[in-house]
């Protein structure tokens, strides 16, 4: 509680020049963070880990350049089919599974499934099975009944 403006404006100049880039790469900015799992730097929307090998400190240009090249590469194997007029995509995901993506909707196929077999008609059916059913008509729960306390009031009476 003891801090001074002069401390105030220091300490918010330092903050500044933390969060100030790094680098450019494409028209976009580099910026450097510290999070829950450890160094990343920030480039396009994307967070990118970087690994004990770099010295998260004093990261050079290529290095940057090799990480995010690295993550792009990445990103691109990902996906492996799309039907890009239904916004339909097939992706790889963790333990050699595969997600099927609409919008917000998720379906996890199993390690058995070949992506190159899936036809546009199963993999519709896939995601339709997938859909939130809607509720026919919310009903409205009968209003419950509170039972206020009796309250008694005493009675004078004046004698005339």
């Amino acid at each position: 509680m003891d801090l001074s403006f002069d401390r105030a404006v220091e300490l918010i100049e330092e903050k500044l020049k933390a969060d100030a880039p790094i680098a450019q790469y494409e028209g976009y900015d580099v910026t450097k963070g510290k999070g829950r799992f450890g160094p990343f730097i920030k480039w396009n929307e994307w967070f990118i880990n970087v690994p004990k090998k770099y010295d998260f400190d004093h990261l050079s240009q290529a290095d940057i350049i090799e990480l995010i090249e690295d993550k792009k590469r990445k990103e691109s194997e990902r996906v492996v089919r799309e039907w890009a007029e239904q916004e339909i995509r097939l992706e790889k995901a963790r333990w050699g599974r595969y997600n099927l993506i609409q919008g917000k909707i998720k379906v996890e196929l199993s390690k058995e499934t070949n992506p190159e077999a899936l036809t546009l008609a199963e993999v519709e059916k896939l995601i339709e099975a997938a859909k939130p059913k809607k509720k026919a008509a919310a009903k409205k729960a009968p209003a419950k009944k509170t039972t206020a306390k009796k309250t008694t009031t005493k009675k004078t009476t004046t004698k005339k």
